[in-house]
């Protein structure tokens, strides 16, 4: 499912600058330059840094702040970050993005921990309604599907995007003040030009099953039979015969009702109990609801995103005027493999144009937490 804004006068402009300088003051200073001397008067900011840079975030947003001159900042920390063409992954870097938006055509969305904490209504940009939430997320946050689900339903479109925080340090989200926990992020309204994308990076290796019993997370039977039966019909006699090499190459979709485009969520195998012939996966299940397993295949990710960005190009027409893009840290260079090649792909099909982001723990897409997927916002 993707989400298509049309432009009805021209979209904001853009500029993005991006520094993999060590120190975290120089690598700061390079961009707000950048930013500054773009002359677009840019109102919004988005930026990622590595999590070599999570303990200075506070400090990086600020100087970026002083400098630009761009008073409201976006953003979180990603193991691993992305610009225009190019990835940063397990090094020092600064990426960050910046936009004139018109003054109703934003509104940020501070720190929320607590689904009780929602309005009721629909949010708003000024005096037209909030039409898409872009989505900064701490992975281990208790409600952090409610919280998802909940801001989704209160924007127009009933779309948000957006990513999980991935750092092996501070788990920091900004939205012109830092936090930790919940979900934060920027709420953009229908005077916004938009159009999102979502790319899957798991391939089925079996047929749809359907959940005629389970227990919370556990499958134990799929089509009637035991659970681990079909499973290892599935899979193949070599993994069905080391069920902890499967459990690292082998995945559970969860299909998405009344999706028309065969959408599905992609989750871990948490658990093999073959005395039972039981399987447990990532997420809750409902009986009647269809899993199929699945895995990683690097030519048919590079497929569907090729698919995905042609059709993105085919409705936008043009070159975007920026945009933001998050990956999961299951894909980038441990799936397409070395030279930015994913990056690389988004500006083979879609031009060379200002583009922001991260790979977290997770990608958030209309109502939803996908994971191993690539989420792709642009600006027309």
């Amino acid at each position: 499912m993707s989400l298509s804004l049309p432009a009805a006068a021209p979209g904001p402009a853009f500029v993005h600058a991006h520094s993999p300088a060590p120190r975290w003051q120089d690598a700061a200073e390079s961009c707000a330059r950048t930013l500054a001397a773009s002359g677009i008067s840019a109102n919004l900011g988005f930026v990622y840094v590595t999590d070599a840079h999570a303990g200075d975030l506070q400090s990086i947003v600020e100087r970026l702040r002083e400098r630009s001159g761009i008073s409201h900042w976006v953003g979180t920390v990603g193991i691993g970050v992305c610009a225009t063409g190019i990835e940063y992954l397990d090094q020092p870097a600064i990426v960050t993005l910046a936009g004139a938006f018109p003054e109703d055509g934003f509104r940020m969305l501070p720190a929320m921990v607590d689904p009780s904490a929602l309005p009721e209504g629909l949010y708003a940009c000024g005096e037209q309604d909030a039409n898409l939430a872009v989505l900064h997320g701490d992975p281990s946050s208790r409600n952090l599907l409610q919280l998802i689900h909940g801001v989704a339903q209160r924007v127009s479109s009933g779309f948000a995007i957006g990513g999980l925080t991935s750092s092996r340090h501070a788990v920091w989200q900004v939205a012109d003040t830092l936090s930790t926990a919940g979900v934060s992020g920027v709420l953009f309204g229908e005077n916004v030009p938009v159009l999102t994308r979502l790319s899957q990076g798991c391939v089925p290796i079996g047929p749809r099953h359907r959940v005629t019993e389970c227990h919370r997370n556990v499958a134990m039977k799929l089509d009637g039979k035991p659970a681990l039966k079909v499973f290892d019909a599935d899979v193949g006699q070599r993994l069905a015969s080391d069920y902890r090499q499967a459990a690292a190459e082998v995945f559970a979709a969860i299909t998405i009702r009344g999706s028309d485009t065969g959408d599905y969520m992609v989750r871990n195998l948490v658990g093999i109990d073959p005395q039972q012939q039981w399987v447990a996966v990532g997420d809750l299940l409902e009986p009647g609801s269809e899993i199929m397993f699945c895995r990683r295949d690097a030519r048919s990710a590079t497929e569907d995103l090729e698919r995905v960005l042609a059709s993105a190009r085919e409705a936008i027409g043009s070159v975007p005027r920026g945009g933001l893009y998050f990956s999961c840290l299951g894909r980038g260079e441990s799936l397409f493999g070395a030279g930015s090649v994913e990056l690389a792909l988004i500006a083979q099909h879609l031009g060379e144009f200002p583009l922001a982001g991260f790979f977290g723990n997770g990608e958030v897409s209309h109502d939803r937490l996908y994971g191993y997927t690539g989420v792709l916002l642009l600006f027309p």
